[in-house]
């Protein structure tokens, strides 16, 4: 008490004043690193879940946020976007001219967007509300160039029984030992995914002969600009378990014919990425030997300790899933994609 009495008897009231504004600005300063979110959507059949996921982002936690919304050539689109969110201060619309994919859009919201850092988020998705202030946290703590965080599941219709959490990563969610909280990995989801906007740019942003459009669903974007910001600035995307974003994931994505599709157009997504760089397939040799030397053996173990139907079609469809994204890297490497 003694001790709290004589600092202020030593500090004047107008340097104690000085002492708390100085204390005050500094807060403010950490606050006001401005996040850009960039959220593309194309379709009217996913307004509503695109709505859900604007929303989502306007209900931040932290305050310094702008939302660039990218409509990918659809006026219907954007004009009713125009009549929910077009008087809104902290919101930017865009409509692509002409069908472009979701590479293009992200990279052109990027360029639109004015924030020091520019984040990433599908239409089928919700973030949760403290997700930015989990993104900037790791910025500060890490001085980091990306930032990604953890993909949960959104199940609209029920879990598919025989679906391994390995493989939850075709369903866009973050699969058991994907990484370690705070370190860097190559990519993480591209719907929960940021970058120091002068970066991003610098990089020229995402490929556009990769990620999803009119034409084909193919992927591994995220994995390509990784392996970019690797070999540029030999830093990686730090990963933050806590900022997470829930995926929806809709009844059709749970069938076993689109789930093995999606397997397939993985592997030959994987196979025209390596083409294009010799180091990117470092990630997916540690996946394998994770399944082949860790979740193999546990899920064995696990069927002989307690036995069960599902427990047996897991420990089936874990392979059947690996070979479907073999033969699309064969197929993608004798057709020359």
């Amino acid at each position: 008490m003694e001790i709290n009495l004589l600092f202020c008897y030593i500090v004047s009231g107008s340097d104690l004043g000085v002492l708390q504004n100085s204390y005050s600005s500094g807060k403010e300063n950490k606050e006001r690193m401005k996040v850009s979110v960039v959220l593309c959507t194309y379709t009217m059949q996913r307004y509503d879940d695109f709505n859900e996921a604007a929303e989502s982002i306007l209900n931040q936690a932290y305050e310094s946020i702008e939302l660039v919304v990218v409509v990918d050539s659809n006026s219907a689109v954007y004009n009713r976007a125009m009549e929910d969110f077009g008087s809104r201060r902290d919101v930017f619309l865009h409509n692509n001219s002409e069908n472009r994919g979701v590479s293009y859009s992200r990279t052109k919201g990027a360029a639109l967007a004015s924030g020091e850092v520019v984040a990433f988020i599908d239409d089928d998705a919700i973030a949760e509300k403290n997700w930015i202030a989990e993104l900037v946290a790791a910025y500060e703590e890490h001085n980091a160039v990306s930032v990604g965080g953890r993909m949960e599941g959104e199940w609209i219709a029920d879990r598919p029984w025989f679906l391994p959490t390995e493989f939850d990563w075709l369903v866009g969610v973050t699969h058991p030992g994907f990484g370690v909280d705070g370190e860097e990995v190559r990519n993480t989801f591209e719907s929960n995914l940021s970058f120091r906007r002068d970066v991003f740019l610098e990089l020229g942003g995402f490929d556009k002969e990769l990620g999803p459009d009119a034409d084909s669903y193919s992927h591994s974007e995220g994995a390509e600009i990784g392996i970019r910001l690797q070999a540029e600035y030999d830093r990686g995307v730090v990963y933050n378990a806590d900022a997470v974003v829930r995926h929806k994931v809709f009844e059709h994505r749970t069938q076993v014919l689109w789930l093995l599709s999606r397997a397939f157009e993985q592997g030959a997504s994987k196979r025209r990425m390596s083409v294009d760089s010799a180091s990117s397939t470092g990630e997916e040799s540690a996946y394998l030997s994770q399944l082949a030397f860790d979740r193999v053996p546990r899920r064995i173990n696990g069927l002989i300790r307690s036995p069960s139907i599902g427990a047996v079609a897991q420990l089936v469809m874990l392979f059947v899933f690996t070979a479907a994204v073999g033969i699309g890297y064969i197929y993608a490497m004798v057709h020359g994609k």
